[in-house]
């Protein structure tokens, strides 16, 4: 009984003592093993210098069509402010010079304006809306950022002595070449009352124009 006694406490002593130095092992290999860190190479990041103009001034020039007084050049400028990528304000300024009517022509002497009341000037103040920016395309390799828009305002018309309220509305279409310049294509129609021989009319003058834009 004794024997097994002392060869069960003998038992426990050795494997106290494995357990031990094994363990005292293993932690102190625990402790000295390295962590590996990943080693990321660090890169020096440049934002790109975009652009964000929203003040575009343009020149324009093409045909109105003065209700009875025929279609002739027309020129002017245009200055916008861009509000958002989608809405715009725009100011513009025109002026045409217009032929004798039909009447004035078949009748011999009758004149219904001075000479120098046939020239037609106006001015407006616009809202515009591109309703389908995208790309325009210039063969395979080319293509611009571009929009389709609808405009519409109000504004004046000085033509036959007097000042007219007119309201325009139309559509273009803008082609931007670079970030600073742009080519645009409109057409508008100008709508005012006008009393040449004692009966009110409305007129509708139409305009097709085309232009260049500068953005600053």
């Amino acid at each position: 009984m004794e024997s097994r006694l002392i060869s069960l406490f003998l038992t426990l002593l050795r494997t106290g003592f494995i357990v031990s130095v094994f363990g005292a092992g293993y932690a102190t290999a625990a402790e000295h093993e390295q962590v590996i860190e990943p080693e990321i190479e660090r890169r020096d990041i440049v934002e790109p210098a975009i652009d964000a103009e929203n003040i575009e001034l343009g020149l324009f020039a093409g045909f109105m069509n003065v209700q009875d007084f025929g279609t002739n050049p027309v020129y002017g400028a245009r200055l916008s402010y861009h509000v958002t990528e989608d809405i715009f304000i725009e100011a513009a300024y025109g002026r045409t010079e217009t032929d004798e009517t039909s009447f004035e022509r078949l009748s011999g002497n009758i004149q219904l304006l001075p000479d120098n009341d046939h020239t037609l000037s106006y001015y407006s103040a616009s809202f515009g809306y591109n309703i389908l920016p995208g790309e325009g395309f210039f063969g395979r390799k080319h293509a611009f950022t571009s929009a389709l828009f609808l405009i519409g305002g109000i504004g004046g018309t000085d033509f036959a002595g007097d000042d007219h309220t007119t309201w325009n509305i139309g559509a273009g279409y803008r082609v931007l070449l670079k970030d600073w310049i742009s080519l645009r294509l409109d057409a508008r129609d100008y709508i005012f009352d006008i009393d040449l021989l004692g009966e009110k009319q409305t007129n509708h003058d139409l305009e097709f124009t085309a232009g260049v834009s500068l953005y600053f």
